[in-house]
């Protein structure tokens, strides 16, 4: 087993129509408005940012998100992933009754040494780490959609 690779998925059943999930989702450099643990973001140009996220354990992670997939008729964005972490992330929108599925599936594999060297004690709390961030992000996206 490689410790340091990771998949994850997240599903956030949210009472907005797709295409108001969508507009928001698409908009990274705003992440940081409604949700806490994107501490920032910072454009490179029109497919390229820089994030800088923590969730409840103490260390912030660099990452350089690449647009590869922007479809809005499908639902779908998608990123490669690098720096701090390698892979990919994708945001899967789609109609659920009166509201919207938001699918978050991610793999990566871990670069920031700490969190290699950390990898096997450390795992269980990266992973709770990573559903606590993922959590309060549904949170805040529920109150920013009903703010909207």
């Amino acid at each position: 087993m490689d410790w340091n690779h990771y998949r994850f998925c997240a599903l956030w059943s949210l009472p907005a129509p797709p295409a108001a999930v969508f507009a928001v989702l698409e908009r990274p450099e705003d992440y940081p408005r409604w949700w806490p643990q994107v501490r920032s973001v910072t454009r490179r140009d029109a497919a390229t940012g820089v994030l800088t996220v923590r969730s409840l354990l103490p260390y912030d992670m660099r990452i350089v998100a690449h647009e590869t997939r922007r479809d809005p008729a499908a639902g779908v964005l998608e990123v490669t992933v690098s720096g701090d972490i390698e892979g990919w992330a994708r945001w899967t929108v789609t109609a659920a009754g009166p509201g919207t599925l938001a699918r978050y599936d991610q793999v990566v594999d871990v670069t920031k040494p700490l969190l290699r060297r950390l990898a096997v004690p450390g795992r269980p709390l990266f992973r709770a780490n990573h559903a606590l961030m993922m959590a309060s992000g549904r949170r805040r996206l529920l109150r920013h959609l009903e703010a909207v």
